[in-house]
């Protein structure tokens, strides 16, 4: 291993935090004061606000709060009773715990408020999980999450497993001000809030130094604090649709935090977070929603953001409901009146059947029902796809996306709807070509679909999450070609874009690769700055001038950073191996990999690393052991069977 290498190999394993990102500005940060301290010069907001789903996203466990039957009542699935009483005005849970036996807890906590509830346990002291029997909020019923999977406790999505601890899946979405506070030493959490629930500060950042403009009387000191608005609040709503949107996007959107918590309200988002892309898993080819992504990337693809609409010309922020319910939320733009707004709207009748084709008022003649698809998520919880599409069951046939004609006629083909909608808008979308075309191709055969890819990701007519996603899917394939022909992607205005053209740079050599990501160690964008770092660690670069270093430091402390705020997550300690690979730290690698499976023990790569690793190292009988233990917790997983067939012979 070369000298830089193991230099950012101890930096990363070994060294304590430097002090790269220390505040420059002496001025102070405000505190959190409290929704109530809000209240009242903010009547109106704050009784809108009451009862809202951002009020109640986390509350106590009092009968205030818990909806579900605990009048000693139960539920059985794979032979686990739990059963949901009440002794004293405290409510409790029975059920399997971490190590299968049948145990009580106090309920801890309440999330939700419709249409179901969940409820936290605190498993031990500052742990806190998300228990998988939820109230049905609407039929009044216990029902399981995951009923057609069998959770025992030995399975790391049993709700006592990593993938169900609220400290670092939820609370942070949750709750106002929150702070992780893991300690990979101790494995422990001493989490903490401003407040749980989302509250008035959740949005517009720590009200101290408002409430002192507001209450001064001409003796604020705007001096005293780093970069407030003019309303000293950090957050400010004046400043336009995408910075609102980007604030509401924290939580509405499938991402990896580089923080321990929530960011400070104002944070751009893309300093707090990086986006996924349009993956196999989470979205179809096309981009429609799959799995539970939350809002910000299926709305990045529609026209109306990019026309400027913001979430609250549809949604209320205070009371979190829309702000009209049936088809007016839509026809207060899209109507022959217009909006002044926006204005290359077309003018034109929307809601009457010679645009639906469907009898008024009914459920095919609502605007949602066509243009934004729902999916149930939790069992029971409807979301709607914000990408506001044009329905296109042509696409379905080539490929196997859904569409919105056969999500109600279900008794009927994608061919047959294609059909109808060729018959009603004979020049409509279906005549024109669709980035789902390729994007489904190249799902399957990448290498096959490389000019097709790269036109997606250099069309600057694309949105900017169709045209990383195309670049994320080049990655594993990219060559001194792709990453000479994306190279300008490097300096695209939208950070998504350019996180992306930086793993594409993988396949350059490794002169050309510093020499185009040199620059980017200083990007505006922390999620660029780390993506950049990240390239750099299996960089040999002999001598580098003092500000490289210096910009090369920076960036490395801030990725080092997210990372350690990610220590209890398997899939980071996925990323602590494979840093160990790169850096050749092999004694580094087995730990972070067997973190891993100490977690997760059904993490089969991370049982494979160990085998390999420890057959690298010539250490055959340590690679059966391991191998027998990967076995014993996942006896079903052929590959493993068979790979020590093979290291056995």
């Amino acid at each position: 291993m070369r000298a830089t290498s193991i230099i950012l190999a101890i930096a990363l394993f070994c060294l304590p935090l430097s002090g790269a990102l220390a505040q420059q500005d002496d001025r102070e940060t405000p505190a959190y004061v409290g929704s109530e301290s809000c209240a009242g010069c903010h009547k109106g907001e704050t009784e809108a606000w009451m009862g809202s789903h951002h009020q109640l996203a986390w509350t106590p466990p009092d009968a205030d709060h818990v909806l579900g039957d605990f009048n000693d009542t139960s539920f059985t699935l794979n032979g686990v009773t739990t059963r949901f009483t009440t002794r004293d005005g405290q409510f409790f849970i029975q059920s399997d715990g971490p190590d299968g036996e049948i145990t009580t807890w106090p309920v801890a906590g309440v999330a939700g408020i419709a249409p179901l509830q969940q409820y936290l346990i605190e498993t031990e002291p500052g742990k806190v999980q998300s228990f998988d029997v939820v109230w049905d909020v609407e039929q009044r019923r216990w029902y399981h999450l995951y009923p057609d999977q069998s959770l025992m406790a030995d399975d790391s999505f049993h709700w006592t497993g990593p993938y169900k601890n609220w400290n670092a899946r939820c609370a942070e979405c949750h709750a106002t001000g929150f702070e992780k506070a893991y300690d990979p030493a101790s494995e422990s959490y001493s989490s903490t809030q401003a407040e749980i629930g989302v509250g008035c500060e959740s949005c517009h950042g720590p009200g101290e130094a408002h409430r002192d403009w507001a209450l001064a009387n001409g003796t604020y000191d705007p001096d005293r604090w780093a970069g407030l608005s003019d309303s000293a609040l950090t957050m400010d709503f004046t400043a336009g649709a995408e910075a609102q949107i980007q604030q509401c996007a924290g939580c509405h959107s499938r991402r990896e935090a580089f923080l321990d918590g929530n960011p400070l309200p104002g944070t751009p988002y893309h300093d707090a977070y990086r986006l996924s892309p349009l993956r196999p898993g989470l979205y179809h080819p096309d981009g429609q929603i799959l799995d539970e992504v939350y809002v910000y990337g299926s709305f990045l693809q529609s026209r109306m953001y990019a026309e400027g609409v913001a979430c609250t010309d549809c949604h209320d922020p205070h009371t979190a409901q829309r702000i009209a319910e049936d088809n007016t939320l839509c026809t207060q733009c899209h109507s022959p009146a217009g909006n002044e707004r926006f204005p290359t709207l077309k003018l034109a009748e929307y809601d009457d059947p010679s645009h639906h084709f469907h009898p008024t008022g009914s459920e095919g003649a609502q605007c949602k029902t066509c243009h934004m698809i729902e999916r149930d998520y939790m069992g029971i919880d409807g979301r709607r796809d914000h990408s506001f599409r044009v329905p296109r069951p042509d696409l379905t046939v080539e490929t196997r996306a859904p569409n919105a004609c056969t999500d109600c006629h279900a008794d009927q083909t994608a061919k047959w709807a294609a059909d109808r909608v060729a018959e009603w808008y004979p020049e409509g979308r279906h005549t024109q070509p669709h980035f789902g075309q390729v994007m489904a191709a190249g799902r399957i055969d990448t290498v096959g679909q490389i000019e097709g890819l790269l036109g997606i990701a250099l069309h600057d007519g694309l949105p900017a999450i169709v045209r990383a996603s195309a670049m994320d899917l080049l990655a594993p394939v990219s060559s001194p070609a792709i990453a000479a022909e994306t190279e300008p992607a490097l300096s695209d205005p939208d950070p998504q874009v350019r996180v992306a053209a930086v793993a594409l740079q993988r396949g350059a050599p490794q002169t050309d690769l510093a020499q185009r990501l040199v620059p980017l160690l200083s990007d505006p964008v922390r999620a660029v700055r780390i993506a950049t770092a990240r390239e750099f660690l299996a960089l040999r670069i002999a001598h580098m001038p003092a500000d490289t270093t210096a910009a090369l430091n920076s960036a490395m402390t801030e990725w080092q950073r997210s990372i350690r705020n990610k220590m209890d997550f398997p899939e980071m300690q996925m990323v602590m191996g494979g840093i160990g690979l790169t850096t050749r730290n092999m004694m580094a690698a087995l730990s972070a990999f067997g973190e891993a499976v100490d977690m997760d023990p059904q993490m089969i790569e991370a049982w494979t690393m160990i085998v390999r690793i420890h057959a690298a190292l010539g250490n055959r009988d340590a690679a059966l052991a391991a191998l027998d233990e990967a076995i014993a917790a996942n006896p079903d997983e052929v590959s493993l069977s068979l790979m020590r067939a093979d290291l056995a012979e």
